[in-house]
């Protein structure tokens, strides 16, 4: 989720333009994620400004202006969300179809706000703060192509990038295994093995292997 906060956060003070102007940088954010009818700055856009992050972080959007379709993109990290997944609220009232969606960034010390990074936020794009209580949910974005898996073994004690992907796969077929920190520790390892678990004769050991992948990968194109 590091690129998405790069790309993010390069775009912060991005502002609407009072009046009958409009901020052409905002308008493309609308044409470069695809929503070619959004021509002003007036629009709501706080969708349009994350697809057009996710787009140049080559992560699959939702393809909706609305900040609800959200809900229904990547998978849900509701456990244990990291900086950079994506956060949804929801606005006026729980059952409504408005909301709000941005860039998770943390929470308050007192765990009653939520951090966020988003466009259209005081009409701009900025990093503001938000109940906790006005959560929808936490989402995290899958690649814009098939999931790539380590094609190579990883056991406990093993750190690094591959072992950050294999973490982001188990996560999305619902398998915790905390943080998505690239350390293959005691949690990635119960992860490994509960994966196994579900495969009759895979051997229960947390080491992934060769035939562990190929299951992985078997659940995953389901």
């Amino acid at each position: 989720m590091d690129a998405l906060l790069k790309i993010a956060v390069a775009e912060l003070g991005q502002k609407e333009i009072t009046g009958s102007g409009n901020n052409s940088v905002i308008v493309h954010y609308a044409s470069e994620a695809g929503f070619t009818w959004v021509n002003d700055d007036e629009t709501p856009w706080c969708s349009i400004f994350v697809n057009w992050v996710a787009k140049k972080a080559n992560l699959r959007g939702s393809n909706n202006v609305n900040a609800r379709s959200w809900l229904l993109t990547g998978f849900s990290v509701d456990c244990a969300p990291e900086p950079g997944d994506i956060v949804v609220f929801w606005r006026d009232q729980p059952d409504s179809w408005k909301g709000h969606v941005g860039f998770f960034l943390g929470f308050s010390k007192d765990a009653l706000r939520v951090y966020c990074l988003g466009g259209n936020q005081g009409d701009q794009v900025s990093v503001s703060a938000y109940p906790v209580n006005t959560v929808l949910g936490f989402r995290r974005l899958y690649s814009s192509n098939e999931i790539n898996i380590p094609d190579k073994i990883l056991k406990k004690g093993d750190t690094g990038d591959d072992v950050k992907t294999l973490q982001s796969a188990l996560k999305s077929i619902g398998i915790d295994c905390g943080t998505c920190d690239g350390n293959f520790g005691p949690k990635t390892e119960a992860a490994v093995k509960k994966l196994q678990s579900m495969k009759t004769y895979l051997p229960i050991d947390g080491v992934f292997e060769k035939n562990t992948r190929i299951f992985l990968l078997e659940i995953l194109k389901k």
